[in-house]
């Protein structure tokens, strides 16, 4: 066996495969960042960032109504396509006027309340800006 296979196997055999304890890459989601210097890096995707710009950043969903609009919690919004209520016979009719409460991160991304419906979590897709 020669010197650089030597170094690989105990490379290899020393190697971590427990995430850091830094945040993971704002750009890729890895979790296995590392810090040089002053400077956090991700070896996948190869992006830099300042350490406390993580920390003092504040994660907010952006969420986009059918058209393309950006949407923000108190915005009123219109039902594109009547929407089946789970668990119940009713419907949420297309045109309702509906005020989000809040944007949230997930597959239904608008807490919101419908009147004669009651709290429901709305898809973006099934929305436009009012």
């Amino acid at each position: 066996m020669s010197g650089l296979q030597r170094i690989v196997l105990v490379t290899l055999r020393g190697a971590s495969t427990m995430p850091s304890a830094f945040p993971p890459c704002p750009d890729c989601q890895s979790p296995y960042t590392y810090q040089d210097l002053e400077k956090l890096l991700c070896p996948e995707c190869g992006h830099e960032w300042q350490l406390d710009d993580v920390e003092h950043a504040e994660h907010e969903p952006v969420v986009r109504d059918s058209n393309g609009n950006q949407l923000n919690d108190g915005d009123y919004v219109t039902l594109i396509k009547n929407l089946k209520v789970k668990g119940t016979s009713s419907v949420a009719k297309i045109g309702t006027k509906v005020k989000i409460n809040r944007l949230v991160d997930g597959d239904h991304n608008i807490d919101c309340k419908i009147e004669g419906i009651g709290q429901m979590m709305l898809k973006s897709e099934f929305v436009k800006r009012a």
